[in-house]
């Protein structure tokens, strides 16, 4: 599915009864580095029982204190759920600032 959008935050939650992996989140914004502004996201997508999400042809910063995937500068953004694999695969269209 297809978002317009200018950053996403990619993070989890603990795996839900009954799953075998963990439920895989991402959050739109419609501003780059939300979480040093505290700024709420548009739009909270979460997906459950993700093994693996690949991000395609993005550049990214993943942060080591709060375990997040940071992905600014974009105009959209295409999730692909492959629920039969587990595997979510994010694409998009990305700028500089």
């Amino acid at each position: 599915m297809a978002y317009k959008t200018k950053n996403i935050l990619i993070g989890r939650k603990p795996t839900a009864q009954g799953d075998e992996f963990k439920t895989a989140i991402i959050a739109l914004f419609d501003v780059n580095n939300p979480h040093k502004t505290g700024t709420a996201p548009q739009k909270v997508l979460e997906y459950r029982n993700i093994e693996k999400i690949r991000v395609t042809g993005l550049d990214c910063t993943y942060y080591l204190e709060g375990n997040d995937i940071v992905v600014n500068n974009l105009s959209s953004v295409d999730i692909d759920v492959d629920d039969a694999a587990n595997i979510i695969t994010i694409t998009g269209v990305q700028g500089k600032e």
